[in-house]
């Protein structure tokens, strides 16, 4: 493999927040990369946009992703230092509902196995501490002082630009058709020709599946929407967290106000409807709307003023929710990395990380047995 004569040592295929943080660091490690996507890194026809994302460490998910997360927290700083400006703005985590649902369970059972600083609040004391709040009083909630939330489009272009200035190659505009082994590495064909190297890294979100034939993925449709409230004293800088809640709504998340923008409310999940990357409708309509407005009139009446804002975005779903990070099993030197699921952009340093090592040592230090593709059978 020393010898391989080939154009990059790692070519990246798409340039979402994973892609792009592939790039970072295979460039910083003096890799001869080459990252390609359709469309230019920051766009919003894929995952990686929308302005802001949660980020959390009591995860109710399952607590193996725990570790990861804190290496996460590590490598967004030092994306922040090396950008020389803010990126993962700390506001704490409120996590409501039943408890005896997935999220208080989940949430408790990662903060006890992991000692992650955590309270457990009834529902008329957080209604106190965040006013804010409307919940009935059967609910619950789990606060965490270190959830936040990331500043996507910034994180993005720091990524790039640290990624440039450590010598890799971008090229947007363009778009990969195949990804295929070819003299013990390979060969990636895009609609302007055709490229070598001794592995190639399969980031393509929603496109994935078009790349690599057979893994069990399926793309759905979201909606986030942004309210302006009428009386912004509850959320002023302080009083309002980051929140997850779990109702007869669904699973709901929200984002205090930030860069000129209101409260941030979404769906997790939205409407669960199965789409085409391609065609799928980029309109918010009224249905789309009441999956939001919905929970909102109900648990934070406090920003049920005017929507503002509301844009799509796209989640590639696994069977099972959890990500997929591993090497093709018949070809090596092909590297799927979809961590995606609805949950996976506040990971994207460290699986960039992980990637890297995979790339360029075969290895990595970090535990991604969950994420393999043997699961599936």
């Amino acid at each position: 493999m020393a010898n391989l004569m080939t154009d990059f040592h790692v070519i990246v295929c798409g340039l979402g927040a994973t892609g792009c943080a592939a790039l970072y660091r295979l460039a910083a490690a003096g890799a001869r990369v080459l990252g390609i996507d359709r469309y230019r890194p920051g766009h919003d026809r894929g995952s990686s946009h929308g302005l802001t994302r949660v980020i959390r460490l009591g995860y109710f998910e399952h607590p193996s992703y725990v570790p990861l997360l804190r290496r996460a927290y590590v490598l967004w700083r030092e994306l922040e230092a090396a950008a020389e400006r803010p990126l993962l703005h700390v506001t704490g985590i409120a996590e409501i509902g039943p408890p005896a649902g997935d999220l208080i369970r989940g949430t408790l059972e990662s903060s006890r196995l992991h000692g992650l600083r955590h309270e457990v609040l009834d529902a008329d004391t957080l209604m106190t501490r965040y006013p804010a709040f409307r919940l009935p009083r059967e609910v619950m909630a789990v606060v965490q002082p270190d959830g936040g939330f990331l500043e996507v489009e910034p994180a993005i272009a720091a990524f790039v630009t640290q990624a440039t200035a450590a010598g890799c190659d971008i090229r947007s505009g363009e778009t990969v058709r195949s990804v295929e082994p070819y003299a013990g590495g390979v060969r990636v064909t895009t609609d302007r020709g055709v490229v070598t190297a001794r592995q190639a890294i399969v980031a393509a979100g929603p496109w994935t599946s078009a790349l690599v034939a057979g893994l069990p993925l399926r793309v759905t449709r979201q909606v986030t929407a942004w309210f302006a409230p009428a009386d912004e004293r509850p959320f002023a800088s302080g009083r309002f967290p980051v929140f997850l809640a779990e109702s007869r709504h669904g699973v709901h998340y929200g984002i205090p106000p930030h860069d000129g923008f209101g409260v941030k409310v979404a769906k997790h999940h939205h409407g669960d409807e199965t789409v085409d990357p391609d065609t799928c409708s980029r309109a918010v309509s009224p249905r789309d709307e009441a999956l939001i407005c919905g929970f909102v009139d109900d648990y934070l009446p406090a920003a049920s003023g005017a929507m503002t804002d509301a844009r799509t975005c796209l989640y590639t779903m696994t069977p099972d929710s959890d990500f997929i990070i591993d090497r093709l099993p018949d070809t090596p030197n092909i590297i799927v990395a979809s961590p995606c699921s609805g949950h996976g952009f506040k990971f994207a340093p460290v699986i960039g990380e992980i990637v890297c090592g995979l790339a360029l040592e075969g290895a990595t230090p970090h535990d991604i047995s969950r994420f393999r593709l043997s699961r599936f059978g």
